[in-house]
């Protein structure tokens, strides 16, 4: 049997909870430093809450230490793991290959951060004791078997989220533009600015545009695929998302997952218990730059998101009349007042809430910005919104009970959905019942009464209905052995694949660029002892980028503009992005299909 993770994001504690009560596998977070994102830091004690919580589900808890380290962090970075673990994580999700030299006893899983494209790196990953591999999100379905393929490392595919339009790991935009850098866990998303693209020498082919955003990815029609591609976790986006997201997300994809599972009587899922969600999930409810299925079925065109790079949410149509102080859709909306709307037109992108609505005709709280013929998006949906803030979604594990009575003592058995058992036993003087048939259904009446536990009895066994036995006696001896079994789920061990480094592994390459971010002493050692023979200085580390690749992309500019060379465009190169002093010049790899940015920024050291 092969298991099945729906792995989920959680900004802090309260975040976690939501991902577990509502379907998590497994809840991904960051520790206090060292996370690819900076603003969702938690101290270890939080870290310790949330694995206490997790564990009585076999909730799995990954954290993040998955920036690059310098040679004076390498200490404190291994201090930070090794609390961490002691926490009770179950797995370090990790870029820097100096935590692969630190002989951490924990499972580690190689970050997307790594820029896992290729069968022949995930190969490698697995023979170098990595449990895990986590793909780059722009990966089609035919790229993600073939890597399944080749690895004997579990595979980790994001299905849902924010897209990172340049390759992970491989980007230095940020920090080509201040002091920011993803790398380090505070990227300043310049892709989501708005760009000119230029000849360069004055002219101007596209003004005042999201060049480089990408809209949101949604994989949850595509999970059945993935599976049978050998994908075993599917990875939700979201780490600086509120606690609305978490729940929205992750029960719409708890459903997704179960579906395909239900078909595939060979795999199950990862975790235990049953979240019975009390509203409709939908995707488009909650924060999204409008879905997409990004490169999944291969390189096209159709993934920008150029207008705005902010949640529009769902499109509710267009804008047919416009009052002076009201206007028409095209057609019927269920809006309600309290709703937010984003206006989409080629002149502007502008927001409103709904203060009334009649038929098709709706009043907002301003009118600036709302033309006819603008796309209509809501992106609020306060009706929504409430239900999920007023959802009170438990998790529960199912339950099976025998009760058996006896002349002295009272034994209840619990066995849960995972074959956990534990036992209880109460010493207890009894008589015979007057009515055997109406004992037995007042015992599993008390029996089934679980309360405010993780569990949900169901069927009881009771035996020795003949000899009567207070309610109150059965409802102590319930708690005691419900008590007893939580502990016992708690006390079994989650499996974990803690792995040997093989000596013998040969990385894929001789030579490792600037842009692979060797950038300490451990790494660098490391590399070496798997047959690289050059490694040149990080770009990370670097003084500038000037003349230096700041962006490696799948994503193309010019097959969003129809404009690709492979189709006789019109539009010659050079070509360049710019945002006021900063330039960046495309460059076209048409065998791979890639698009890169090159720092022609001039400064006071580059003129």
């Amino acid at each position: 049997m092969e298991y099945v993770e729906l792995l989920a994001p959680a900004r802090d504690y309260e975040a976690a909870v939501a991902a577990v009560d509502y379907g998590a596998d497994a809840v991904y977070i960051g520790g206090a430093r060292f996370g690819a994102r900076r603003g969702a830091a938690n101290p270890v004690e939080e870290i310790a809450r949330v694995a206490d919580y997790a564990h009585r589900y076999g909730v799995r808890v990954h954290a993040t230490l998955n920036t690059l380290l310098r040679d004076d962090e390498l200490a404190e970075a291994e201090r930070e793991a090794r609390a961490l673990i002691g926490a009770g994580v179950d797995a370090l999700i990790v870029q820097d290959m100096a935590l692969r030299r630190m002989n951490l006893p924990v499972e580690l899983h190689a970050s997307t951060q790594m820029c896992n494209l290729t069968p022949g790196q995930a190969r490698f990953l697995g023979e170098a004791g990595f449990a895990r591999v986590i793909l780059e999100r722009a990966l089609s379905l035919d790229e993600i078997r073939a890597v399944c393929a080749a690895t004997t490392a579990e595979v980790e595919c994001f299905v849902h989220g924010a897209i990172c339009v340049g390759y992970s790991g491989r980007c230095f935009l940020s920090r080509s533009m201040s002091e920011r850098s993803g790398n380090r866990g505070a990227c300043s998303q310049p892709c989501r600015l708005r760009w000119d693209l230029t000849d360069g020498r004055g002219r101007t082919y596209v003004a005042g545009k999201h060049l480089l955003s990408v809209r949101d990815m949604n994989l949850s029609a595509r999970v059945g695929e993935l599976l049978d591609a050998g994908v075993r976790s599917l990875k939700i986006e979201g780490r600086l998302k509120d606690v609305n997201y978490i729940k929205n997300i992750v029960a719409c994809y708890r459903r997704a997952v179960d579906r395909a599972l239900a078909e595939r009587p060979g795999l199950r899922r990862a975790s235990a218990g049953e979240s019975l969600v009390d509203f409709e999930p939908a995707t488009l409810k909650s924060f999204t730059r409008g879905e997409s299925e990004y490169f999944f079925d291969g390189r096209r065109a159709g993934v920008a998101s150029f207008d705005t790079p902010k949640a529009v949410g769902e499109r509710v149509g267009r804008v047919a009349v416009v009052g002076r102080d009201r206007f028409r859709l095209d057609g019927a909306a269920e809006l309600a007042p309290g709703d937010g709307l984003c206006f989409v037109s080629e002149q502007a992108t502008t927001g409103a809430y709904v203060n009334g609505v009649e038929g098709a005709w709706v009043a907002p709280n301003r009118m600036e910005g709302i033309a006819v013929g603008a796309a209509v998006y809501r992106n609020y949906d306060r009706r929504f919104t409430l239900a999920l803030e007023r959802s009170r979604t438990r998790r529960v594990v199912a339950v099976r009970a025998r009760v058996a009575i006896g002349a002295e003592e009272v034994r209840m058995t619990c066995t849960d959905s995972e074959g956990v058992e534990a036992s209880a036993a109460l010493p207890c003087e009894t008589a015979a019942a007057r009515d055997p048939e109406a004992n037995a259904a007042a015992v599993r009446a008390q029996a089934q009464r679980s309360g405010d536990t993780i569990f949900a009895v169901g069927e009881v066994e009771v035996e020795g209905a003949d000899r009567f036995v207070p309610a109150s006696k059965v409802a102590a001896l319930r708690r005691a052995c419900l008590d007893a079994l939580l502990r016992a789920r708690l006390d079994r061990p989650l499996p974990h694949r803690i792995l040997p480094e093989n000596p013998a592994a040969r990385y894929p390459a001789t030579h490792l660029t600037g842009e692979e971010n060797v950038t300490n002493r451990l790494a660098e050692a490391f590399y070496r002892d798997h047959g690289v023979e050059r490694i040149d200085p990080p770009l990370e580390l670097a003084p500038s980028t000037a003349g230096c690749r700041v962006m490696r992309s799948a994503y193309c500019i010019r097959r969003e503009l129809g404009e690709c060379l492979r189709e006789r465009p019109r539009l010659r190169e050079p070509l360049y992005i710019e945002r006021g002093r900063q330039r960046y010049r495309l460059e076209f790899d048409c065998r791979r299909c890639e698009m890169n940015l090159i720092d022609e920024t001039k400064t006071e050291n580059n003129r």
